[in-house]
C-alpha cells in the first residue's frame, strides 16, 4: 500500500512499448487508473494498456515530484532505460 505523505514520480512500461511518466501519491490506485480498473488515470495509458511499473521515486512533497516529473521527461528513451535499470540492482 502507498504511504499517502509521500509523493511517487513513476515510469509505466506501455504495451506499445513506450513509457509514460506521472505523479500521484497512491501509486497502487494510480496503476489501476491507469489500467482501466478505477475510473481515472490518462487517456494515453488507458488505450495503450496493460501498462506495467517499471520504476518508481519516492520524494516529500508534490513539488518535488512535479520537478523530478519534468527532469525525467526531458530524458531520451535510452536515459530513461539506463535510470530504470539502476533501480533495479
Amino acid at each position: 500500500m502507498s504511504d499517502p505523505s509521500s509523493w511517487y514520480v513513476y515510469l509505466l512500461l506501455c504495451a506499445n512499448d513506450h513509457l509514460y511518466c506521472g505523479v500521484t501519491n497512491n501509486i497502487t490506485k494510480r496503476i489501476k487508473q491507469h489500467n482501466g480498473e478505477l475510473k481515472g488515470g490518462a487517456k494515453y495509458t488507458r488505450a495503450n494498456k496493460p501498462c506495467m511499473l517499471v520504476y518508481k521515486e519516492v520524494v516529500s512533497t508534490k513539488s518535488d515530484a512535479l520537478k523530478r516529473e519534468a527532469e525525467i521527461k526531458k530524458l531520451n528513451r535510452k536515459d530513461k532505460l539506463v535510470l530504470i535499470s539502476k533501480e533495479s540492482q
